[in-house]
């Protein structure tokens, strides 16, 4: 149990430290992999709000990635 605890303090550094990112690619990418551990973490613990939530942001996330990609 307590590898899933990591897990979820990772997810939540991972997160908090993208939103010091004065970089918005990076910021993304961050707060991706930061979302991406906490619907593990969710799936882990069975909590299916935190999945949802969290694969939502990803995928805000990817889509956003994807414009700043495009626009470079």
């Amino acid at each position: 149990m307590l590898d899933v605890e990591l897990l979820g303090y990772l997810g939540s550094l991972f997160v908090g430290i993208s939103l010091l990112m004065t970089n918005m690619k990076r910021l993304r990418y961050i707060n991706f992999v930061g979302c991406v551990m906490f619907v593990v973490y969710g799936l882990f613990i069975h909590a299916p709000p935190v999945v949802v939530m969290n694969a939502f942001c990803a995928l805000i996330n990817v889509y956003h990635i994807a414009q700043l990609v495009r626009t470079r």
